[in-house]
């Protein structure tokens, strides 16, 4: 009797944890509203997905998603976008809400040029406030999906960062040595000397405050705070002008990352450059104002307004994120 009594608090915690760090999408019957802090890839594109597209939503009920993703550009993420699309499938047919966890922004972004071809669907992403890159979408059949659902929350990790600064890294592995899963967290905001907020799933945020004590070497406590009380900046940029003879992405992120035009092909055979958050793996492609490259350990570089030269050259801007 004694060990079957101390076995089972066990038992129920192990069972807790299971449920709290899988991968569930959860379905809800709250609304939702297009209005609430919205991603930057969705800011720059209408969150109304009702198209013209019956033949794919058909398509997508009957379970055959090859039509659907043979229109995602990153290879990498073909089986998040499947899962996502089972997800809208059920949402229709059985008019609920489903919320996806955090997503990266390559997901992200092919996971709603998906959804924007489907009819009986509607969905939105959110990750806190305007400038998140990892948000989470919701899905629903558009006679529920119409107001606000609180699938976002903040925490405030503050502590004595005066003499030990911790980086984003440092924040990170603190939270999931937790046995935390990545995808339950969103971007993570530093606040210098003073610590850092955190955006989560709103059900884990017990446990990380209640268990969550140092980060690094540092003693630190948390509080929940509301999405408004968040505290981030504009990202800093830094403008410069070049003039090329084409607009290949050798050429402009050559000129951006200050790097020579060999070792950045080199870097895109190796899968290390994305233009807006899809690995490139042509020497050859042709950007336009308003892309993002990204360089693994370099940071981004967005392309800004194109001119063309008296010669027929490109006078090109490029805004660099420091």
């Amino acid at each position: 009797m004694a060990a079957a009594s101390v076995t089972a608090p066990w038992l129920l915690r192990r069972a807790f944890q299971a449920l709290a760090f899988s991968r569930p999408l959860y379905p809800i019957n709250k609304k939702l509203s297009f209005y609430g802090n919205l991603c930057p890839f969705l800011l720059q594109n209408p969150l109304s997905l009702r198209t013209s597209g019956l033949g794919h939503i058909a398509q997508v009920i009957k379970g055959d998603n090859d039509v659907l993703l043979k229109g995602v550009g990153d290879k990498s993420a073909i089986e998040e976008v499947k899962r996502i699309l089972e997800m809208a499938r059920r949402a229709a047919t059985r008019r609920e809400v489903f919320h996806t966890d955090f997503l990266t922004p390559p997901v992200l972004k092919e996971s709603m040029l998906v959804l924007e071809k489907l009819t009986d669907v509607k969905a939105a992403a959110q990750g806190g406030y305007p400038q998140a890159e990892r948000c989470r979408i919701s899905i629903g059949h558009p006679e529920v999906l119409t107001s606000d659902p609180d699938v976002v929350a903040a925490i405030k990790i503050t502590g004595n960062f005066s003499f030990q600064p911790c980086s984003h890294g440092d924040f990170l592995g603190a939270i999931l040595g937790k046995g935390i899963a990545r995808e339950k967290l969103g971007d993570i905001i530093l606040q210098g000397e003073k610590g850092a907020h955190v955006l989560i799933v709103p059900e884990l945020v017990d446990f990380v405050m209640s268990t969550l004590d140092k980060v690094a070497n540092v003693s630190v406590s948390c509080t929940q705070i509301p999405l408004l009380a968040l505290e981030y900046e504009p990202p800093r940029t830094q403008s410069l002008k070049t003039i090329e003879a084409s607009l290949r992405v050798d050429a402009l992120a050559s000129a951006g990352f200050k790097i020579s035009r060999s070792k950045l092909v080199n870097l895109i055979s190796n899968g290390d450059v994305r233009v807006n958050w899809t690995t490139v793996t042509k020497n050859g492609t042709i950007l336009k104002t308003g892309d993002v490259v990204s360089l693994s350990g370099k940071g981004r570089l967005k392309i800004g307004e194109i001119n063309t030269t008296r010669k027929g050259k490109f006078a090109v801007e490029l805004i660099r994120y420091l």
